[in-house]
């Protein structure tokens, strides 16, 4: 049978199509990507940023297949990264630097591939009862905080930018920060700004009654939250970062467009969260450390050199780091998306 013949014959047999499609189907299926990511945090308001795109199939189109996991901390975020258990994962930028400098040896150190709160969410928060209105009326005073805290732990740098005297501090577990202020057990607390403006509320205490220093605002030009991935992910396969990115920065322009919208994500995820509370998380989010005049200055995603090294340097200092932090080894910019995809920031209302 002629070469044309004996095609169109299996071209024509229904076993042989079906067969054809199944194998075809096989292969693109292997060509799908799975990554494994680590929040921060539990699904809050800003959680809607990485849940969005895949609600959206996004990052489906992108030919990934991305699972989101709740975390405890940015220092879990980085660790589980580090350890191979997740691809990527979404942490503070201090958390970062201070396990690079702590393990130089560690062979799978991650590192930050993308900004996404350009200013440190870090903040000093106080009741306006307690007489303390302005930030030089901190000094001397009790404040509160667990340990690991970021705003603590960086608290030397807020003190030194504003000329502050020694203050005292008291350890308890993140659930019991806002309470000791309401019960005035303690005279502050640091923590992050938009995490404990809205605990404290939840408390009873109005908005009003609060009187807030966010450290981006005081001295303080810290990077905050960026996304993270594994130097074997980056080495091996750069592209499906930068797909990942490419996404992600897509997804993060419609959330902030709309952010009430972008709160069902998080619901599908963790229906028993109040939605009025996580819209209101989300929006002060986006406008402090997303958003923020930094963020608008730099562009979305995007570090400024000297400002990290500044930071790197400061982080070594209050951290008491085994190692100096490197800002060259924390930071990859290159997988970033064109500025075009990156002009994702909403208009100034």
């Amino acid at each position: 049978m002629p070469v044309l013949t004996r095609r169109s014959a299996l071209l024509s047999n229904p076993l042989f199509c079906a067969i054809a499609a199944l194998l075809l189907a096989g292969s693109a299926q292997a060509q799908v990507t799975a990554i494994k990511f680590q929040l921060d945090w539990r699904f809050e308001g800003p959680a809607a940023f990485f849940l969005a795109p895949i609600a959206k199939g996004y990052f489906k189109e992108a030919k990934l297949d991305v699972s989101v996991d709740s975390g405890n901390g940015s220092g879990g975020a980085v660790t589980r990264v580090a350890s191979g258990s997740y691809d990527m994962g979404f942490a503070d930028m201090a958390a970062l630097m201070e396990f690079h400098a702590n393990n130089p040896d560690a062979p799978n150190k991650p590192v930050a591939v993308m900004m996404v709160y350009n200013n440190t969410p870090a903040a000093v928060l106080a009741l306006k009862k307690s007489g303390i209105t302005t930030v030089a009326g901190l000094s001397g005073k009790k404040l509160g905080a667990p340990v690991f805290d970021a705003g603590r732990r960086g608290f030397p740098v807020f003190a030194q930018a504003n000329k502050l005297g020694a203050v005292a501090w008291t350890s308890m577990d993140p659930p019991l920060r806002e309470t000791m202020l309401v019960r005035g057990d303690v005279d502050a607390i640091t923590g992050f700004s938009f995490t404990s403006l809205l605990n404290l509320e939840a408390r009873g205490i109005k908005a009003e009654e609060v009187v807030v220093f966010p450290y981006a605002q005081y001295g303080v030009k810290h990077y905050g939250n960026a996304i993270i991935a594994s130097p074997k992910l980056i080495k091996e396969h750069p592209e499906v970062v930068k797909a990942f990115l490419k996404a992600f920065a897509r997804s993060a322009k419609e959330v902030m467009a709309d952010p009430d919208a972008a709160i069902a994500f998080v619901k599908d995820r963790d229906g028993i969260i109040n939605e009025v509370l996580e819209k209101r998380r989300l929006r002060l989010a986006i406008d402090a450390v997303v958003a923020s005049p930094d963020a608008r200055a730099e562009g979305f995603g995007q570090v400024v050199a000297p400002r990290l090294a500044l930071m790197a340097s400061q982080i070594s200092d209050v951290y008491n780091t085994k190692t100096r932090v490197s800002s060259d080894a924390i930071w990859n910019g290159s997988m970033l998306p064109s500025s075009t995809e990156l002009n994702v920031l909403p208009a100034k209302r």
